[in-house]
Parts: C-alpha cells; sequence; structure tokens
C-alpha cells in the first residue's frame, strides 16, 4: 500500500457521519439527500472505490481528487434515484418488482392457540 493510500484510509477511519465525509473531501450536497440516502451512497462510494483501478498508484492530491470525483458521483447516483433503483444493497436487488401475497406472509406466522 502506498504511503498516500494508507494516510487516506487512516484519515476516513476517523470519520463516521456521511456529512463528514462530504466535508472531508469538499463536495457540496443537498442535507436532505444525504439524510435519506446516507448508507447508500456510502455504499455506492466504497463500489466506486473498489472498481477504480490504479488508485493505489496516485499521489496524495490525486488521491484526494479522484475519491472527491467519486463521492460527487455517488451523491448524484441519489439526488434524482432511489434506493430500490439503484439497488445498492443486497435486500433491494433481491425484490425483482414484485408484492408479496398478504396471504403467504399470515401463512408463515405461529398458530395462536386460544
Amino acid at each position: 500500500m502506498t504511503q498516500a493510500l494508507e494516510a487516506l484510509y487512516q484519515n476516513l477511519s476517523r470519520l463516521s457521519a456521511a456529512e463528514e465525509f462530504f466535508h472531508y473531501f469538499s463536495v457540496s450536497f443537498d442535507p436532505p439527500v444525504v439524510h435519506v440516502n446516507r448508507l447508500h451512497i456510502l455504499k455506492r462510494f466504497q463500489q466506486y472505490l473498489r472498481a477504480t483501478p490504479g488508485l493505489a498508484e496516485l499521489n496524495a492530491p490525486s488521491l484526494h481528487a479522484a475519491c472527491q470525483n467519486l463521492l460527487a458521483r455517488a451523491y448524484h447516483d441519489f439526488v434524482h434515484s432511489t434506493p430500490a433503483q439503484e439497488k445498492v444493497f443486497k435486500v433491494f436487488r433481491n425484490i425483482n418488482g414484485g408484492h408479496v401475497a398478504l396471504d403467504s406472509l399470515i401463512g408463515t406466522l405461529p398458530s395462536r392457540r386460544e
């Protein structure tokens, strides 16, 4: 791992709220969008980081700029979309747009003896 990447990981490990990531990378955001989609945005950001080749070879300023662009891209994915449409988490990928019949749910409940 390069020194720039190691320093970035150390800095990111100190962040806890999604807003802190936006401030760290100086990415503008609309608070209501982040409030509703924070986990989805950060997960998408992580996916973009993993899918971007060559990050480990960048120097610190270039690495910061690349991460800034990836976070902005992840954020913009949710500005005009929904978590169900973006399907970042497995629960949304398994839905397939179907509905569950109430009868099938009732059948899964334990019987109650009165």
